[in-house]
């Protein structure tokens, strides 16, 4: 899928930034309630210049241990936090992984992901299980998940744009993935699979 918009093409989504970590449960509920809900979004600003998608304008979060107490061992918690493709690959691009300031940048991505969370897990950070906080940012999802510039996926937009299909000229070979239809996200992609 060609992603550069003046070639006609469907541009990428920014990126993102995540954590995850498993966490003491210590005076934490064990199930999901109105009160103390499985996911939630932080919202910062909403009347921010680009609304919701202005760089780390908002965090979802989720603790699917409340709702599956398997995921976690008795008396902890797992939760994930991510900004959702609002990050821009720019902020990033050109830093060496080893370096003081890539290290620096990874560390104050954290500590606003950890800022959203406690706001419904008091004290959240200090709560983590060693050995179990797992940042990501551009440069780990253009890394790990080969990613270009670490983007989330191909932005398209409503009566504008619309993703290829899966058939090919070629005889057997059929393309699936978040870059044909249905899109971006794991049921989606599941999904391009299944209609293949």
């Amino acid at each position: 899928t060609e992603t550069d918009a003046d070639k006609g093409g469907i541009p990428n989504l920014k990126s993102f930034i995540h954590i995850h970590a498993g966490i003491d449960a210590t005076g934490l509920p064990t199930e999901a309630s109105a009160d103390f809900p499985a996911q939630w979004a932080v919202v910062r600003d909403w009347d921010a210049p680009e609304g919701v998608e202005s760089p780390r304008n908002i965090v979802l979060c989720s603790m699917p241990s409340l709702i599956d107490p398997t995921l976690a061992p008795e008396g902890k918690h797992v939760l994930h936090a991510y900004v959702p493709a609002t990050e821009p690959y720019e902020w990033w691009k050109g830093l060496d992984r080893k370096s003081e300031e890539y290290k620096q940048k990874k560390e104050e991505a954290a500590d606003f992901l950890w800022s959203a969370i406690e706001e419904y897990v008091p004290n959240a950070r200090d709560r983590a299980v060693p050995g179990t906080v797992q940042i990501a940012t551009p440069l780990t999802h253009e890394r790990f998940l080969r990613r270009t510039q670490g983007a989330y996926g191909p932005r398209v937009e409503a009566g504008k744009q619309t993703l290829p299909g899966h058939k090919t000229p070629l005889e057997g070979l059929l393309l699936c993935g978040d870059y044909t239809f249905p899109g971006i996200g794991v049921p989606a992609t599941a999904a391009a699979g299944a209609i293949t």
